[in-house]
């Protein structure tokens, strides 16, 4: 039951873009295409997994033991540049269509601050190992669904006649908080 409180709460309630508002600089960069929204949600659910996976047992391991949790914040981005590095290469090698599409963006995962939220709130939370994964992937697929349903409704309105003055970054913004009011809806689902 844990876990799906976790999962739900992750995914629909808690949702890392549209209620803590971390990862906004891929949110709004990649969601031009449901293809390349896709394939980011990929590479941050993949980074994001392996990145809490790692940090939490280099938190229980080394930083807490040793005593220099001080040194939590820059390891942390260390070792999530380190795995973007690895998704990069990987993703030339595997779909360069892909890692053409992600452009500049997906280096720019190394400093997105969802990844880093994730890692740092495992911790704060005092999550066991089990659940801070759970956490990581349900976090991800919240990212992911925020992101496609955001592009999808920006293609929609690409396609739409509007004034010019509100074309692009303004309607882009007006509909990214439209659907953080809506996921608004599930606030009280669980806390």
């Amino acid at each position: 039951m844990t876990y799906i409180l976790i999962f739900i709460s992750a995914v629909f309630v808690n949702n890392i873009v549209l209620s803590q508002f971390l990862g906004i600089c891929p949110f709004l960069g990649v969601s031009k295409k449901i293809e390349t929204a896709l394939g980011m949600s990929g590479a941050v659910a993949f980074v994001m997994t392996i990145s809490t996976l790692v940090t939490y047992l280099i938190q229980k391991t080394i930083l807490e033991p040793f005593n220099i949790g001080f040194l939590q914040t820059i390891t942390y981005i260390l070792i999530i540049a380190a795995l973007v590095q690895m998704v990069e290469i990987i993703l030339k090698k595997v779909s360069p269509a892909l890692y053409q599409a992600l452009g500049v963006f997906l280096p720019l995962i190394t400093t997105n601050c969802a990844i880093l939220g994730v890692a740092i709130m495992v911790i704060q939370k005092d999550l066991n190992l089990i659940e801070s994964v759970v956490f990581a992937i349900s976090t991800s697929i919240g990212f992911g669904l925020a992101l496609v349903l955001f592009a999808g409704l920006r293609e929609q309105i690409g396609m739409t006649r509007l004034p010019k003055m509100i074309e692009g970054t303004p309607i882009s913004l007006i509909t990214a908080g439209l659907l953080a009011m809506a996921f608004m809806g599930f606030a009280g689902i669980v806390k």
